[in-house]
C-alpha cells in the first residue's frame, strides 16, 4: 500500500523499455537506507540528510524463480539483461544531465557504476522495507513476494541524486 512507503516521488508503475515491462517506482532514501549508501557507495560520502531517490525495480518473470534449474537460470539471464539496460539508459540519461545516478548488479550487490566498493546492497530487504511487499524464506535464502506475481519477480535497484521532477521526465519516456 503506498501509504505505508517512504516518501514515494512515484508509485510503482510499469514502464516499458524495448519491448520488456519493468515495475518502477521512486523513492527519498530514509535515513536508514541512508546509513548504507556510504558503504555501498564509498566514493559519493552520502550523509544522512543528503537527497537521495532509491529506484526499486521489480520484473515479472516466466516461472517462479524460487526453484532451481537450467530454465531458471536461463530466465534470471535474461531479467538481469533488461533490467541492466534499462538502468544503464536511465542512468546515461540522468548523468548527461548532470545528476549522480547508479544501479545494483541483482547478481553481485555491488554497484554497477561505481567502483571500490566491497559491500553488497541486499535487493530483497531494501524492497521489503520501501515497498512493505513480503517475504518468505527458501532454505537459507529470504524471496521477494510481489503483490500480484508472487515469487516469479525479479528486483533490482537504482539510485540518483537527481531532482524528482528530472527522474520523473526520464522515466516518463518509458511510460506504457
Amino acid at each position: 500500500p503506498l501509504e505505508s512507503m517512504t516518501s514515494p516521488v512515484m508509485p510503482p508503475t510499469m514502464l516499458l523499455h524495448g519491448g520488456h515491462e519493468i515495475e518502477v517506482a521512486a523513492l527519498v532514501a530514509p535515513r536508514v537506507v541512508m546509513r548504507e549508501m556510504s558503504h555501498i557507495f564509498p566514493g559519493k560520502n552520502f550523509k544522512l540528510d543528503d537527497h537521495l531517490i532509491v529506484c526499486p525495480t521489480c520484473q515479472r518473470s516466466k516461472m517462479d524463480l524460487v526453484i532451481w534449474g537450467d530454465d531458471v537460470a536461463v530466465e534470471k539471464d535474461r531479467l538481469l539483461e533488461v533490467f541492466a539496460a534499462f538502468a544503464k539508459q536511465v542512468c546515461d540519461e540522468l548523468a548527461a544531465a548532470g545528476h549522480w545516478a547508479d544501479f545494483v548488479d541483482p547478481c553481485s550487490g555491488l554497484p554497477s557504476l561505481s567502483k571500490d566498493c566491497t559491500s553488497v546492497y541486499d535487493e530483497v530487504a531494501s524492497i521489503q522495507a520501501l515497498l512493505k511487499y513480503e517475504v518468505s524464506q527458501a532454505g537459507p535464502c529470504k524471496v521477494l513476494l510481489h503483490p500480484r506475481w508472487g515469487s516469479a519477480v525479479y528486483p533490482a535497484t537504482c539510485f540518483t541524486t537527481a531532482p524528482p521532477d528530472v527522474l520523473t521526465g526520464v522515466l516518463a519516456k518509458y511510460t506504457k
